[in-house]
């Protein structure tokens, strides 16, 4: 009787499951803050003429959302492993959902800013929960298809923000013009709130730390210091405090390290524990995540204000062009894991190529074809284009996190959406002000094929760099 009662203690209890309700409603959580990074580009003309605001303020309205986004995400990731994933991801959501009922509330530019920082924020502390459930509530195959269909999400939905916001400001439901964008995640986010009750499992770190303190002021202060000046920088003139914040960001980036390296040698969890980047898999994949992420950014950017700005499209024709981009990339996404299956990650670079082949194909036809831009002229190279980013996102998703142990699905979850997020805000930033400067001497055109011609110059770097990823997928 003894032995019975001694085998039963020491069995260790079964994982919690996530199933296709509980999936569906954390990938629907993983679409909302993206689809809101995106979804008020084509919205910004109306956004400026109807709160009068001028163009620093609107770009204020896309970079506070980002950086707010960017810089808590880690944190986010170590609350939930800390406190219970479930229950964030539920606090966050509420909180998004809030948030976005200030947006589209806003009576002023200013109030429109704040509420989005905030809605940066909650999204923060929603997305990270996403991963590491997938992580910690789902095994094997199952974890394969969760991870896939997670890269398909986050792939689709930032494509599917840009065009849904052309729709919305164009439908003008009820005459809420704009606001339409924001308020539309209110009735989502009420939905999600009651499925996630029932559908999503609570998971946490069995070892639960505290949050790193000096780790997370210190990773806020150098995410700052880099974004700040990069997004607010052009529309300010480069006054001295970018150059004064771009100077701080390498002795703050160093300070970080260093504090992390040594809470990690004295037996404490640094915010990042520096023994992650010791996983190959997630170390060569970050740094590909990095130039996919700011070509994809500044490519949607600077084709929405090319479309609209340039071409004369409306809400609707600029964000439609895209949409074979977002229909090839969806069912391209779906066959990852067969493809991963078969030829593992090499499956990344052969993507590189197709993505390359795209954006050459889109900047010849604007080449040839301007003004005379639209769902026509743009459908062979944005369905290529399309593919190629479904062949590498989403694997590589898949290939960062393979390695890092439910314990720190949190953590190594929030890392790799802070690498993503701020690459996203460095894509805007940098390819976007390199149009925008552009185009006033050479013209709208001009300006944009070399911008995709820099974009390509990425793609090419992203192939070399995926040559070196490890063969299989664990």
């Amino acid at each position: 009787m003894t032995e019975t009662i001694t085998s039963r203690t020491v069995r260790p209890p079964a994982a919690p499951a996530l199933g296709g309700l509980g999936l569906f409603t954390v990938l629907l959580g993983a679409a909302l803050p993206l689809i809101d990074f995106f979804i008020v580009n084509v919205a910004l003309p109306t956004i400026g003429s109807d709160l009068h605001a001028s163009e620093a303020v609107l770009e204020l309205v896309v970079s506070g959302y980002g950086l707010a986004y960017a810089v808590l995400l880690v944190l986010g990731g170590r609350l939930g492993d800390l406190f219970g994933r479930r229950r964030f991801f539920l606090g966050g959501m509420a909180a998004f959902g809030l948030t976005s009922l200030a947006c589209g509330l806003a009576p002023s530019a200013g109030t429109l800013v704040a509420a989005r920082i905030a809605q940066g924020a909650a999204a923060a502390a929603m997305l990270p929960q996403v991963l590491a459930t997938i992580q910690a509530a789902t095994q094997g195959p199952r974890r394969a298809k969760a991870m896939g269909l997670y890269g398909a999400t986050a792939g689709l939905s930032m494509i599917a923000g840009q065009i849904l916001g052309g729709i919305l400001v164009a439908a003008d439901i009820a005459g809420t013009g704009w606001r339409a964008v924001f308020l539309l995640n209110v009735p989502v986010v009420l939905a999600g709130l009651v499925l996630a009750a029932r559908a999503v499992p609570e998971t946490r770190s069995q070892r639960p730390e505290p949050v790193d303190g000096p780790g997370t002021v210190l990773l806020g202060a150098a995410l700052l210091a880099l974004l700040a000046p990069l997004t607010e920088g052009r529309s300010a003139g480069w006054p001295l405090w970018t150059w004064l914040s771009l100077a701080a960001f390498g002795p703050l980036a160093v300070a970080f390290w260093a504090v992390e390296r040594r809470a990690d040698r004295l037996g404490r969890t640094p915010l990042v524990p520096p023994s992650l980047f010791a996983l190959v898999s997630l170390r060569r994949g970050l740094v590909i995540i990095l130039p996919l992420s700011i070509g994809f950014s500044g490519f949607m950017f600077v084709v929405a204000v090319a479309l609209q700005r340039g071409a004369g499209l409306g809400p609707v024709p600029a964000g439609l062009a895209l949409a074979p981009m977002a229909a090839v990339f969806f069912l391209v996404s779906l066959a990852g894991p067969r493809l991963v299956a078969r030829w593992g990650t090499r499956v990344v670079p052969a993507g590189a190529v197709l993505q390359g082949l795209g954006v050459g194909l889109i900047a010849l036809t604007a080449w040839r074809s301007w003004p005379d831009l639209g769902l026509v002229q743009l459908l062979p190279g944005a369905a290529v284009a399309g593919a190629g980013q479904a062949m590498q996102l989403p694997i590589l998703f898949r290939i960062v996190l393979s390695e890092v142990e439910p314990a720190r699905a949190g953590v190594g979850g929030g890392v790799m959406i802070t690498t993503q997020q701020s690459a996203l805000t460095l894509g805007v930033a940098t390819l976007g002000t390199l149009f925008l400067s552009l185009a006033p001497g050479m013209g709208m055109r001009d300006a944009l094929v070399t911008t995709l011609l820099v974009q390509l110059a990425g793609v090419l770097l992203t192939g070399l760099l995926s040559l070196r990823l490890p063969r299989g997928i664990g």
